[in-house]
């Protein structure tokens, strides 16, 4: 049984994670927000779950390095700067940065990386993601996530090949590039489709989220596997991964 304590407890999404803690038969070990210790957090619990905020990220890593725990990172959002801090921290720390952590989309990351490298170039790759309508972020962290598996089986800086936010006229699509669409309304949880169009045939590949849990079972998950692990940068694939347990 382990203790697990919960950065961002208040919101949606952590109040969904002290369910699955205790579905999963772990100890909640409670939970922090705006204005509260992370520190005093940490040195109770084993691992810590930050579902937060962008501008808390460097505060809450650092108290994991002060407690000599792991944290796992499900805030999107994030800057290039935030990734940088992360790199620093899994030096001395073991932390996993995801921008989804349910089982189904990482399985989804693997296939559209294998598609994107297999069809090759020559497909058009559409990433469309929809969301609630109090969502703050578009692209979704998980839209992006999808986008990186598809530069990494094409061999290519996404950077430098994303398209976003077309509107009049914006001449052709350009060759190679990796499209994103976000769409928001409703509650709804997550929706994402990567679609990759080839001359006179497409292939659609597609998560949707019913329920927030997924995403709460997932980081419980992925807290139980990183108790114990070296320091380094992880992912949900290497949660997944069978040779990694």
């Amino acid at each position: 049984m382990a203790r697990i304590g919960i950065i961002g407890s208040e919101g949606r999404m952590g109040q969904a994670l002290v369910r699955a803690i205790a579905d999963a038969g772990h100890e909640y070990a409670g939970g922090v927000d705006r204005g509260g210790d992370p520190a005093a957090l940490a040195d109770r619990s084993d691992v810590l779950v930050d579902f937060s905020a962008p501008v808390a990220l460097e505060g809450n890593v650092h108290a994991a390095i002060g407690a000599g725990i792991p944290i796992v990172i499900g805030t999107t959002g994030l800057e290039d700067r935030h990734h940088t801090a992360i790199d620093n921290v899994a030096r001395a720390i073991a932390v996993l940065q995801t921008g989804n952590t349910s089982l189904g989309v990482t399985v989804l990351t693997q296939l559209v990386r294998e598609a994107a490298a297999r069809l090759g170039p020559d497909w058009d790759i559409e990433i469309v993601e929809m969301h609630h309508r109090r969502k703050v972020d578009a692209p979704s962290g998980t839209a992006l996530l999808l986008g990186e598996a598809a530069a990494q089986g094409r061999g290519i800086e996404l950077a430098a090949h994303r398209e976003s936010a077309r509107d009049g006229h914006t001449g052709e699509r350009q060759h190679g590039a990796v499209g994103f669409a976000a769409l928001r309304g409703g509650t709804v949880a997550g929706e994402h489709s990567v679609i990759l169009a080839g001359e006179e045939e497409r292939l659609i590949l597609s998560h949707s989220a019913e329920n927030r849990m997924i995403f709460a079972r997932g980081a419980v998950r992925a807290a139980e596997w990183l108790i114990g692990r070296a320091p380094g940068r992880y992912t949900m694939d290497d949660v997944l991964d069978p040779a990694a347990r």
